[in-house]
């Protein structure tokens, strides 16, 4: 997985998505960073992040020919 953050105006916002399937590239979740300190990624993001990973696996297996 690559994560890719990115200021606008002032306001963090992070992509978090993958490449390693052939059929495409699946974005797994975007958020905007709320919190002022720190730089870690809630429990919770992480989470779905890896739910839906799952999901682009799955989806991506039953694409292949």
């Amino acid at each position: 997985m690559v994560e890719v953050v990115t200021d606008y105006r002032g306001d963090a916002f992070r992509s978090v998505y993958t490449v390693q399937f052939a059929d495409g590239v699946y974005v797994l979740h975007v958020f905007q960073k709320k919190s002022k300190t720190g730089r870690t990624t809630l429990r919770g993001d992480l989470d779905l992040v890896r739910l839906r990973l799952k999901e682009a696996e799955r989806m991506a297996k039953e694409m292949k020919p």
